[in-house]
């Protein structure tokens, strides 16, 4: 019987990776720090490859430290810093330029400009948030903005865009899975959470291609299965979902 369940934490300020036993004990925890970048005042951004290094690194020492591999671990759920936005190549899983980091304020005059547009009240009420740089939206719109060629080559399809969850997912699966979950979806200020699919009309304002988007599925999901050059075999991929929220059911606010 498989013993272990794997809780990755992919946060702002670092990474960690917690096993827990069949009765939710913690047996084994690591933590690495992820660097911060600002390259202009307001800016913020993290490196891509830096978010999947730190955190795989983790998750092979959290393992180590208690002698398990890859037939010990029942699955893994991922928990995530929210909003913040990469964008990389579908094939090659390059990134096409850093991730914009959830704190960062590039975008806050366009945000300023919706509202004074009057499409506040429309995406409050198919999303539920309020116009802000804070959420994925607007990062999204500029990194195909400012990005030479991203436009385009995200209407060809070339390109993908997700949250720090389905960043990692991705890669976990070695690009078989480009999906999110509901939680992490709603932050986008891209999905109507009444219809539960991304928002047409909002796409269309902010001209992002929907090829680029993940597919978005329950909290409690089989996301897929870790590609076996990950950790020597499959390990499924049981549960996603923002720190805020996961924070709330861990503490049984259901």
């Amino acid at each position: 019987m498989k013993a272990y369940l794997m809780a990755l934490d992919q946060g702002t300020t670092s990474s960690r990776c917690i096993l827990f036993d069949r009765t939710g004990t913690i047996v084994s925890v690591a933590q690495k720090e992820l660097k911060q970048y600002y390259p202009r005042t307001g800016w913020v951004e993290h490196n891509p490859l830096e978010i999947w290094s730190t955190q795989m690194g983790v998750a092979r020492e959290a393992m180590e430290q208690i002698g398990v591999g890859y037939p010990d671990i029942a699955a893994i759920g991922i928990t995530n810093q929210r909003e913040t936005t990469i964008v990389w190549d579908r094939n090659t899983g390059e990134p096409v330029c850093p991730a914009i980091v959830w704190q960062c304020r590039r975008t806050a005059e366009l945000c300023d400009r919706l509202e004074i547009q009057g499409y506040g009240d429309m995406i409050f009420q198919k999303t539920g948030l309020r116009v802000d740089a804070y959420f994925s939206a607007t990062k999204l719109q500029w990194i195909l903005k400012h990005v030479e060629g991203a436009r385009e080559r995200a209407k060809r399809g070339e390109l993908l865009f997700g949250t720090v969850d389905t960043w990692l997912i991705w890669k976990l699966t070695r690009g078989k899975v480009h999906a999110t979950d509901y939680s992490n979806a709603a932050r986008t200020m891209l999905y109507n959470i009444t219809e539960k699919q991304w928002d047409t009309d909002i796409l269309k304002l902010l001209d992002i291609p929907p090829e680029l988007l993940p597919e978005v599925h329950d909290s409690s999901y089989i996301y897929g299965e870790t590609d076996p050059s990950i950790f020597g075999g499959p390990i499924p991929i049981a549960g996603v979902a923002g720190d805020q929220q996961a924070s709330l059911f861990g503490q049984l606010c259901y």
